[in-house]
């Protein structure tokens, strides 16, 4: 037995595949879930999350020209010196 899996965005092309497969003799099952069914971030995912969006907004501020970015150099002896 193999298992297919096909995701299907729209009504019409749902039905023509169902047909098809009736139209075959093979069994299907549905799985609807939707984009808001999804499970919340536990507190260590969003914590990732928050900081994931955060590093973007600033290269994205950086690109713009609104803020200068510390280069590696400048991190490594920022950490250098905390030692």
């Amino acid at each position: 037995m193999t298992t297919l899996t096909v995701n299907i965005n729209d009504k019409k092309t749902e039905k023509a595949v169902k047909a098809v497969l009736e139209a075959l003799g093979l069994s299907y099952a549905e799985n609807k879930k939707n984009k808001s069914t999804q499970e919340p971030l536990n507190k260590s995912e969003q914590a990732m999350y928050n900081r994931l969006k955060n590093s973007f907004e600033q290269i994205k501020l950086h690109q713009e020209g609104k803020i200068k970015l510390r280069s590696i150099e400048e991190l490594l002896s920022e950490l250098e010196d905390e030692v």
